[in-house]
């Protein structure tokens, strides 16, 4: 059986004798194991750490560029065996898997700016003979903590920065997918990053804790479920770390009367089902305007009939499976709380079974008409396929929708009315918007995250809000000494 070991100075090692089983979602069977570190590990994770960030902040961005952008070729030449890692332990469709890898990707691209990205600011005789000048200095050792749903994306969006940054990082993946950001890293040792500028371990809640609680840690990004980023955020700040923790959602595709039907059928089909819901910026409600509801509906049903769920083995699947059976359990009972609350269950997505994989942990499309804002379907994250459809009589109940919702990562309009969209994008409590685009995911060079209960602290991920997060400003005022007054002044300098 294939043990997957932590990643520490540029070797795979572990000291604990501790693991846990990862399983293949399309069959439901145990395919490897992962160790679970112990107090150990993580002492020489730190002591590698330490050693990596006292190397790694003495090279030029422009060196840390190039090594970068060979890390950004290697990816690469190897995208296809990075997407297949990913689809055999998560179980997302092959295609699903390469576009993850790619958009991390692009944050890599990104980041081989560097050397333009930290350029700080200069005021010349900011007061008699006095310059003023800015700039950007790295945090130390930085950690990353990343869930199931994208074992190359979501570490992608931190790792590169904070390594272009001129820190160290620490990633604590999830334990369900590990494999992918364990090949990450050998690409980026490959590439010429010195030992120790990026380790990863793996664990449990108690490494996380550990890292958490470290003084020796600087900042923690997180990307996760909305109750362990409220913890991640609370113990961590409490702790003297920066933070940036990203929460559940509950995103609200708004479709008016003048949309075009087929355009947004489409869009809310992908963004619904697509990597079986399993993403923080699926569509999980449709919001139906006016008297387009039933047509939209209809057309919806039609669709997701015709999806094909499969196992990422298959060339034509649309959709795999879920993650585990633990989720699988999970989303079904909110599929039987939907019931229980009245919904009308238009589409049932349990027992869906797959001739050759009937001990997959399958859930097929799922659609719900009739749900109102005191269901649980509708306040909770189910994170799965499952799909609801609320109607509302016009712009401003649809607005007022959205904004009411805990929730606010995402939110996507359908309209052919330029005046609403300007009004919606103005006007939503809402952190990405999409007009006519339903997966509003911003490309590298912005920054992703929400708002309300989406995210905990002051900086959204990658861009230039990663570069601020990553980097501690360092302001210097300078006066030669010939043109310095004699005697001591005590005031204020003015200008």
């Amino acid at each position: 059986m294939n043990k997957i070991e932590n990643y520490i100075h540029g070797k795979k090692i572990s000291f604990s004798n501790k693991t846990l089983p990862i399983f293949d979602p399309s069959k439901g069977e145990k395919i490897s194991e992962v160790v679970l570190s112990d107090d150990k590990d993580f002492n020489e994770l730190i002591k590698s750490s330490t050693k990596g960030f006292e190397i790694w902040k003495e090279f030029t961005p422009l060196k840390r560029s190039r090594i970068i952008s060979k890390f950004k070729n290697l990816i690469e030449k190897n995208i296809d065996n990075l997407a297949k890692a990913v689809s055999t332990e998560h179980g997302k469709t092959l295609d699903d898997a390469r576009g993850s890898v790619t958009r991390g990707l692009e944050v890599v691209e990104f980041a081989t700016g560097i050397p333009h990205l930290l350029k700080g600011e200069f005021s010349q005789n900011v007061g008699s003979n006095i310059d003023s000048w800015s700039v950007r200095q790295p945090l130390g050792i930085t950690a990353g903590i990343t869930p199931f749903n994208f074992p190359a994306m979501v570490p992608m969006w931190m790792f590169p920065i904070s390594i272009a940054c001129g820190n160290s990082f620490i990633l604590k993946p999830s334990e369900k997918d590990p494999s992918c950001p364990i090949m990450l890293a050998e690409l980026f040792s490959e590439a010429g990053l010195p030992d120790g500028v990026l380790n990863i371990i793996n664990g449990d809640k108690h490494i996380v804790n550990r890292l958490l609680l470290s003084d020796k840690i600087s900042s923690i990004s997180f990307v996760g479920s909305t109750p362990v980023a409220k913890y991640i955020y609370k113990t961590a700040s409490e702790n003297g770390k920066r933070v940036q923790a990203l929460g559940g959602a509950k995103n609200h595709l708004v479709v008016m009367p003048d949309a075009n039907l087929k355009q947004a059928v489409d869009g809310i089909i992908g963004a619904a089902y697509g990597s079986a819901g399993e993403r923080c910026m699926a569509i999980s409600v449709a919001v139906a305007v006016g008297d387009i509801a039933n047509e939209l509906v209809s057309k919806i049903s039609d669709r997701a009939q015709t999806l094909k769920v499969a196992p990422w083995v298959d060339n034509n699947a649309e959709m795999g499976p879920l993650i585990s059976l633990e989720h699988k359990n999970k989303v079904e009972n909110y599929i039987a709380q939907g019931e229980k609350d009245g919904a009308n269950l238009l589409l049932d997505g349990r027992n869906c079974s797959i001739q050759g994989y009937e001990n997959g942990y399958f859930v097929g499309p799922t659609l719900f008409d009739g749900v109102t804002e005191e269901m649980t379907i509708y306040k909770e994250e189910i994170f799965g396929p499952v799909l609801s459809v609320v109607r509302v009589d016009d712009y401003n109940s649809a607005l007022n929708l959205v904004n009411k919702h805990a929730f606010g990562n995402g939110t996507s309009i359908y309209t052919s009315d330029g005046e609403i969209s300007r009004h919606f994008t103005t006007n939503c409590q809402i952190g990405m918007v999409g007009i006519n685009v339903p997966i509003p995911v911003p490309m590298a060079f912005h920054s992703f995250g929400g708002w309300k209960q989406s995210l905990f602290g002051d900086h959204s991920m990658h861009g230039m809000e990663g570069i601020h997060f990553f980097t501690k400003l360092k302001t210097i005022t300078s006066r030669w000494p010939k043109s310095i007054k004699s005697g001591p002044e005590f005031v204020i300098p003015t200008n």
